[in-house]
């Protein structure tokens, strides 16, 4: 199937401002499953675009801004070829059967990064913590995600830093990246390597509305290493593994390695702004 991507994201400023290097994070990690057959990027005019891999090898995009501006511009275009994917294909390997289980000395090593936990400030739902005695891991994994969706309350919340995982909880609701950063904490609780990630999320337009949260739209959801399955895609926000539906652009460790577009203005003093976005996601 074919489909294409069309985004635009406008910061209007009160006046004009000089700015950081901007790093751009829209760029469809490309695999058996997904094909970029076209990618157009632009930004101000002015600006210097350089396309780098970063940490975790995500394709990226450092933009410089000699001058000043008011308006500070992204676009993009994307045109994708997909191929449908079954997320529960894969056999783990034995070791791995029952959750919790206890990485290889090698894969401990290459994924200790990503298995570090931090405090919670809060104690865990009995749902999500811990169980007395090991699980099957599908099984385990499935619920813990499936126990957010289905007990938490989902809100869109276009701007601001994800919530800490006790903010989520205590408040009862969260946007897509707060789902995930409380996914991650309570993986990583259990002893999984867990990495955040961020994308575009698209269902046909023939998906039942009342299946559907935050479609065609920017999205976050994690990834799981499950030794034999690879990195594994969890949607806590919709309850469901990660198919070829969720076209992932960036992963990362923490929120900020994740962010589609970071960066920031200079100035001695506050400039006020607003966001100005559009997606459009459809098939060709």
């Amino acid at each position: 199937m074919n489909i294409g991507i069309r985004y635009r994201a406008t910061y209007h400023y009160e006046e004009t401002a000089s700015f950081s290097p901007h790093i751009v994070r829209l760029f469809p990690r490309n695999d058996r499953y997904v094909r970029v057959t076209r990618g157009e990027f632009a930004t101000a005019d002015s600006a210097d675009v350089q396309y780098r891999r970063d940490l975790f090898d995500n394709e990226v995009a450092r933009c410089f801004y000699p001058e000043k501006l008011a308006d500070l511009d992204f676009r993009l275009e994307l045109d994708l070829q997909l191929t449908e994917r079954n997320p529960f294909h894969f056999l783990l390997e034995s070791h791995a059967l029952r959750l919790p289980f206890t990485y290889q000395p090698a894969e401990a090593a290459a994924l200790a990064p990503f298995m570090a936990t931090c405090p919670l400030d809060v104690p865990l739902p009995p749902e999500l913590a811990r169980p007395a005695s090991p699980l099957p891991s599908v099984e385990a994994l499935v619920t813990l995600n499936h126990w957010i969706f289905a007990n938490l309350g989902y809100e869109r919340r276009d701007e601001g830093a994800a919530w800490s995982p006790a903010q989520t909880l205590a408040t009862g609701r969260g946007a897509c990246r707060d789902f995930s950063v409380l996914l991650a904490a309570v993986l990583r609780e259990h002893g999984l390597a867990v990495r955040l990630v961020s994308g575009f999320l698209w269902e046909p337009e023939d998906t039942p509305k009342e299946d559907l949260r935050a479609e065609s739209a920017l999205h976050a959801w994690v990834e799981a290493y499950l030794p034999g399955a690879g990195w594994i895609g969890l949607d806590p926000t919709n309850g469901a593994l990660a198919d070829h539906h969720r076209i992932t652009t960036a992963v990362g460790i923490t929120p900020d390695d994740i962010s589609p577009i970071h960066g920031w203005y200079y100035g001695q003093k506050r400039i006020a702004s607003r966001l100005e976005a559009s997606l459009e996601i459809k098939p060709q």
